[in-house]
């Protein structure tokens, strides 16, 4: 009877310290995302604002319709996007890696309770 009580009271526990971080765990992720949406609109924004000011640059200089400013605008704005995309890939990247990694750590602390037991 004795074991018993113990075992569910242990059962019991663990269940609540597992529902507790897994709690955790969403509630990081949220902070993540909400992270990365405000990093990319602040991105997004300088970004913008340094594609403006070439612009009026070449203006100023009254080089705006040349072919070189144009190009010149161009790549910088294809470059503002190919920094943005490898920004986005980095963070999935690491998100999925710090996921693994919790679940790895989870696993391992499962399976040394299992031999312990």
């Amino acid at each position: 009877m004795k074991k018993t009580i113990i075992a569910l009271s242990a059962i019991l526990l663990a269940t609540s310290a597992f529902a507790a971080t897994h709690a955790t765990d969403e509630t990081v992720a949220n902070a993540q995302a909400g992270a990365n949406t405000a990093k990319e609109k602040l991105h997004e924004a300088q970004h913008a604002g340094a594609e403006q000011k070439l612009k009026a640059e070449h203006a100023a200089e009254g080089k705006s319709d040349s072919l070189g400013s144009k190009v010149s605008e161009g790549s910088q704005k294809a470059w503002h996007e190919t920094k943005e995309g490898t920004e986005k890939g980095w963070d999935a990247t690491k998100e999925g890696a710090q996921k693994g990694w919790n679940s790895t750590k989870e696993g391992a602390s499962e399976m040394k309770k299992k031999v312990t037991d």
